[in-house]
């Protein structure tokens, strides 16, 4: 057998441990460092399989493939299936952890997880995958899992899809392939998502709908959206389970309330770090475009707030308007500038509560300086850009914010 390895990350290093371990003579060519034009010329007529990663537009080869396709047609087991154009983590996390309740066999997978490659061997038809899923893992699926979450979507990764039309396509696998028998959790105060849904054939179930206080309080993130991921992740693991939301909601109540109450919420996503002089700092790193800023933002409607905000564009500036708009949010008192995007927007915008920063110690050291004149107050660091101008990816510049606010 021979197959193609189209990069070499994450992903594509667990695909050659696997298929090694399972073909004998098996001859893996990897492929690094190319770009789409350079790896379109090659002739890979020669490969039984050709492995693109996630981050690799189709190439539409006959002997083309995915490890997420690989993974769907080789689950013996329910898979549950996330994507959103941010909060999947989130929500994954959350159906997790009401699995976990139930002692169920579940695998946390994908983009959050492991590859799911690695975890292929040690299912059974009793395990369950919880699967968070981007739009490049979908982006040529043809099968779509027995239950889809379908999240907000707004355009992001235009730098890799062709257009926002190329990335609802994408999206839309989630629910494309589903039949009568499946289920679609989609949120339907989203026009795009429910666009998508009205085509879907799996039984319908709309969020947000409401539940009891004393569930709604076991949530303990931040923010309406957390609330919202968590509302999805209760309707898909009644789907789950089969049953209805209000016979899972009475019937499983006080497992529901564990299992929220013990998810704290994932790295660099809103995760609150500590609170020195009576000011509280937040790490949301994970906000690479202006939604999720602007979501971020208003989970804090009555706070002093100091925001560090800027890195790396993805829309060649032209996002700046809708940033500086959710910016003019009353409880922004001081907005530190970081990186690419930073200074793009202190050029075109004259505004006094702007204060540049050279360093990501030196944003924290200023913002630190005005947040405990305003005390009580939050520092947030919500970038609304990618990390490439100064850090090596959005973890690494997550992990240098939280270890210099814990050196303050």
């Amino acid at each position: 057998m021979k197959i193609a390895l189209l990069g070499y990350g994450k992903e594509g290093q667990a695909a050659e441990k696997y298929f090694k371990s399972h073909f004998k003579d098996l001859v893996v060519d990897i492929f690094k460092n190319f770009t789409y034009d350079e790896i379109k010329m090659k002739d890979f007529s020669s490969y039984d399989i050709v492995f693109r990663s996630p981050s690799v537009p189709p190439l539409h080869l006959k002997n083309e493939s995915s490890i997420t396709k690989y993974f769907f047609d080789h689950c013996p087991c329910p898979i549950i299936g996330v994507t959103a154009t941010k909060g999947k983590g989130t929500t994954c996390s959350f159906i997790k952890s009401l699995l976990d309740t139930s002692s169920q066999d579940a695998y946390l997978i994908g983009n959050i997880g492991e590859p799911a490659i690695n975890i292929l061997d040690d299912l059974t038809e009793k395990s369950v995958i919880v699967y968070e899923m981007s739009s490049f893992q979908l982006w040529d699926l043809e099968k779509s899992p027995h239950i889809a979450v379908l999240g907000q979507l707004e355009p992001d990764h235009l730098n890799v899809h062709k257009d926002y039309n190329d990335y609802l396509n994408a999206k839309a696998n989630i629910t494309k392939f589903q039949t009568k028998n499946d289920y679609l959790i989609y949120y339907e105060k989203n026009s795009e998502t429910v666009k998508i849904a009205k085509n879907s054939q799996a039984k319908k179930i709309p969020y947000p709908f409401k539940i009891p206080p004393e569930v709604k309080n076991a949530i303990k993130l931040p923010g309406k959206h957390n609330e919202e991921n968590a509302l999805a992740a209760i309707a898909a693991v009644a789907s789950y389970q089969n049953i209805s939301l209000n016979a899972y909601l009475s019937t499983y109540k006080n497992e529901i309330i564990t299992g929220l109450e013990s998810f704290k919420g994932l790295p660099h996503r809103l995760e609150f770090l500590r609170e020195l002089n009576q000011v509280k700092y937040y790490d949301d790193n994970f906000s690479t475009n202006p939604s999720s800023t602007r979501v971020a933002i208003n989970a804090f409607p009555n706070d002093n707030l100091i925001i560090i905000i800027g890195g790396r564009d993805k829309t060649d500036n032209k996002d700046l308007p809708e940033i500086y708009e959710i910016l003019q949010a009353p409880q922004i008192k001081k907005i530190i500038l970081l990186g690419e995007s930073g200074h793009a927007l202190a050029q075109k915008y004259q505004d006094n509560r702007f204060i540049i920063a050279e360093s990501l110690e030196k944003a924290i050291k200023i913002a630190q300086k005005a947040a405990e004149i305003l005390a009580p107050s939050i520092v947030l660091m919500s970038p609304s850009a990618a990390s490439f101008d100064m850090f090596k990816n959005v973890y690494d510049r997550g992990d240098q914010f939280k270890l210099l606010v814990s050196n303050l």
